[in-house]
């Protein structure tokens, strides 16, 4: 017994913790994570007038969504072919997203 409690409940106390921990922070989705696969974000300001999201990095892909000048998001440090995800199925044009100061862009 420990703390007054049989060792058998501790341990399933302590599974049951870790279970809830993951399942919060998520460590497998991919809309927080960066190229490599590790958490990556940033702070960007957006720059343009109005910047057209897409649901894929390429000038032709569906716009999803507009951001107006200054707004500021979350994003992540991954770029791919001049375009920056910035969440699940969203990439906007990086050359008008700057990060913001002290962002880890």
């Amino acid at each position: 017994m420990i703390l007054g409690m049989p060792k058998r409940a501790l341990l399933i106390g302590a599974a049951l913790v870790v279970v809830v921990l993951i399942s919060v922070f998520k460590p497998w989705d991919d809309a927080s994570a960066g190229s490599d696969g590790s958490e990556s974000r940033c702070q960007v300001s957006v720059t343009a007038d109005m910047l057209n999201v897409r649901a894929e990095p390429d000038i032709d892909s569906e716009v999803v969504d507009q951001l107006e000048r200054e707004t500021e998001i979350e994003a992540t440090t991954e770029v791919r072919d001049g375009y920056r995800r910035i969440a699940t199925d969203e990439w906007a044009s990086d050359e008008f997203l700057e990060p913001l100061q002290d962002a880890s862009c």
